[in-house]
């Protein structure tokens, strides 16, 4: 099988991805830090310094799964670099970058920001209700990069994340929870897949990898098996 190479959602770290990477042993699987996240906070996001470090760590073409923030990391780092990326595996990243989605994340980064220790008590406790409890340790500890918010906002302000799907060849697995509000647009993005599936998952959240992980640990195993 193809390596897989994890890539995590906005304001956590590659720690996110923990019990993929452990449940996915002895395959080999790794998880990395975008720019502004986890090792590499401070440094300023974007999206071509996000491609390149999704594939720095590949060493030949690889299954890339990116949730949310990560999957469209994940499909502008395929447009760029389609002879590292074996195929696509996009979690809940199927929503049109615009106002609609850009302005709850600046109203929350605003918010957060202003409160004494930037939110980081707010975001711990969201994560440790949300995620089994090991995994909210293993997110808390990686560090909550609020402040990348701007910039990641910026850098999708001129996205055309269909146009960047359209141009990669290869096979793409676009999987939402049916609960979740990021799947909106998932069948326009299903038709510009040169070789696209759609997996929904009944009952699932936009946290799904990470709340539901054995069930998304199969589907990801089940892409790389198939490249």
């Amino acid at each position: 099988m193809v390596p897989v190479v994890f890539v995590h959602g906005i304001r956590l770290s590659g720690a996110a991805w923990a019990e993929q990477v452990e449940r996915l042993s002895p395959h080999r699987a790794a998880a990395v830090d975008l720019p502004g996240h986890g090792t590499r906070r401070g440094e300023r996001f974007t999206l071509d310094a996000a491609a390149d470090a999704v594939v720095e760590g590949i060493e030949e073409p690889a299954l890339v799964v990116g949730h949310s923030l990560g999957g469209y990391v994940a499909i502008a780092a395929a447009a760029r670099y389609p002879d590292r990326v074996a195929g696509l595996a996009v979690a809940s990243s199927t929503f049109l970058p615009g106002r609609t989605l850009e302005t709850p994340f600046r109203l929350a980064h605003r918010l957060l920001m202003r409160l004494p220790d930037r939110g980081e008590k707010l975001s711990r406790r969201q994560f440790r209700a949300l995620l089994p409890p090991e995994l909210a340790e293993a997110v808390i500890d990686g560090g909550i990069a609020t402040e990348v918010i701007p910039d990641v906002a910026k850098a999708f302000a001129e996205f055309d994340v269909l146009a960047e799907l359209g141009t990669y060849p290869g096979p793409a697995w676009l999987i939402n929870g049916s609960r979740d509000h990021f799947r909106r647009h998932e069948r326009r993005f299903l038709d510009v897949c040169a070789d696209g599936r759609l997996v929904n998952v009944p009952n699932a959240g936009h946290y799904l990898p990470m709340v539901r992980g054995e069930e998304f640990s199969r589907l990801v195993l089940d892409a790389a098996r198939s490249l």
